[in-house]
């Protein structure tokens, strides 16, 4: 059974187990009488031809409360596209296809080029910007959730679970974020955050000291994971990067816009597998490695907009005080596995360890070498001001390809 352990910080829901998924969905299936609820799937087209993406279309053919769903499809052409229509036809729920490089949204993003709002690069970042855009332009969700399209062990608890707690008009929170066991063929998996985020934020509190974005940062089970709940208030002033920076900016928002009793992280499933990222220790643009850089700017620049003083010395002390920390650990890390018989490679964990140590200077140096860059995609109410029109424009080009294509 779970234990019932809060932190102090943000209010953590566990599953304890006594509350049956159908309990659950009737109640969503009241609340979402009065306040319709909807869900973004950044999606690339190559997805679609995993066994993951049959296996989550299954279980959300099973869904009632839903309103809307919004599949962002990116990395393809007019037959993939065609394609995916056809592909996401068994969803049950109103539903539309976002072709994110047709010519007509192609045509809106040069749009946002030409008044300098659009995202600095392409990715899950901008595919999820874009898709609250449009749902923004619906007017008629008060609840939104995000998960990924690469889950390997879904089933609908996971959305029940991860949508409850900002469905439920009785409770306060504005933002929930999912958490689970990274276990998947008898190992223990999560690299990023158990061997890069974990002993990141203790080692940023021993070298730059007490500071309460760290201890909320350090608050959450799993920072990392891809599945988030919010009203939908929150959306038009929200701030996120277009890199891999992308969960940590969600939350690094949520503290900046929200008081910490608004948010909370919730348990959404026992074992939880998806794609896995290569750790790519040769190229520094690509998997893991890249991922982390971005992880570590992320932090770094909000720890930094809240006043904190980064030098060439601070990071060098901090990628050795990281080091340690990372190393002590995998210690834990590898008796908590061998005692529930999980396997571990403690040699590939700790090449990891080294190439994540690495990237905190490397992150470090480009952040000391860039300080006028502008990492994040501006918020919705900025482009709004701009160009009043876009986001209904947006939603007619999206219909348009809906019907053209059909």
């Amino acid at each position: 059974m779970a234990d019932f352990h809060q932190n102090g910080h943000i209010a953590t829901l566990h599953n304890l187990r006594t509350q049956s998924l159908d309990e659950m969905t009737y109640e969503l299936e009241t609340f979402a009488q009065t306040r319709k609820m909807s869900l973004i799937l950044p999606c690339l087209y190559s997805e679609l031809e995993t066994d993951a993406m049959p296996l989550i279309l299954s279980e959300l053919a099973k869904v009632t409360y839903l309103h809307r769903i919004i599949i962002g499809l990116d990395r393809a052409d007019e037959a993939q596209f065609r394609h995916a229509k056809e592909f996401f036809k068994g969803l049950n729920q109103n539903h539309i296809v976002i072709w994110n490089d047709s010519p007509r949204m192609l045509a809106l993003d040069a749009r946002l080029q030409e008044m300098g709002l659009a995202p600095a690069e392409q990715g899950k970042g901008k595919n999820v910007w874009f898709a609250m855009g449009y749902l923004m332009a619906c007017e008629d969700s008060a609840v939104m959730a995000i998960h990924d399209c690469d889950i390997m062990t879904y089933t609908n608890e996971l959305l029940a679970r991860l949508v409850y707690p900002v469905a439920n008009p009785s409770f306060p929170y504005q933002v929930a974020k999912g958490y689970y066991a990274r276990i998947g063929q008898d190992k223990l998996n999560g690299r990023v955050t158990r061997l890069l985020v974990s002993p990141l934020l203790i080692a940023l509190k021993r070298v730059v000291g007490d500071r309460d974005y760290i201890d909320y940062l350090r608050s959450f089970r799993y920072p990392l994971s891809g599945e988030f709940a919010m009203r939908t208030a929150i959306l038009p002033d929200l701030r996120i990067p277009s890199d891999w920076g992308l969960e940590i900016g969600v939350l690094s928002e949520a503290w900046r816009n929200l008081a910490p009793k608004a948010v909370c992280q919730v348990e959404i499933s026992d074992a939880y597998d998806h794609k896995h990222q290569e750790l790519s220790p040769e190229d520094a643009n690509a998997g893991l490695s890249r991922m982390s850089t971005d992880i570590c700017k992320a932090i770094f620049r909000k720890l930094a907009a809240d006043g904190t003083i980064f030098t060439p010395n601070v990071f060098r002390t901090l990628k050795a005080t990281y080091y340690r920390s990372a190393l002590d650990l995998l210690e834990a890390y590898y008796n908590d596995s061998k005692m529930n018989g999980l396997s571990i490679d403690r040699h590939k964990e700790e090449l990891a360890i080294e190439l994540f140590a690495e990237n905190i200077m490397r992150a470090g140096q480009v952040f000391l070498e860039n300080p006028h860059e502008t990492p994040f995609i501006p918020t919705w109410n900025r482009v709004h001001a701009a160009d009043p029109k876009f986001l209904s424009d947006m939603r007619a080009a999206a219909a348009a390809d809906a019907a053209e294509f059909d």
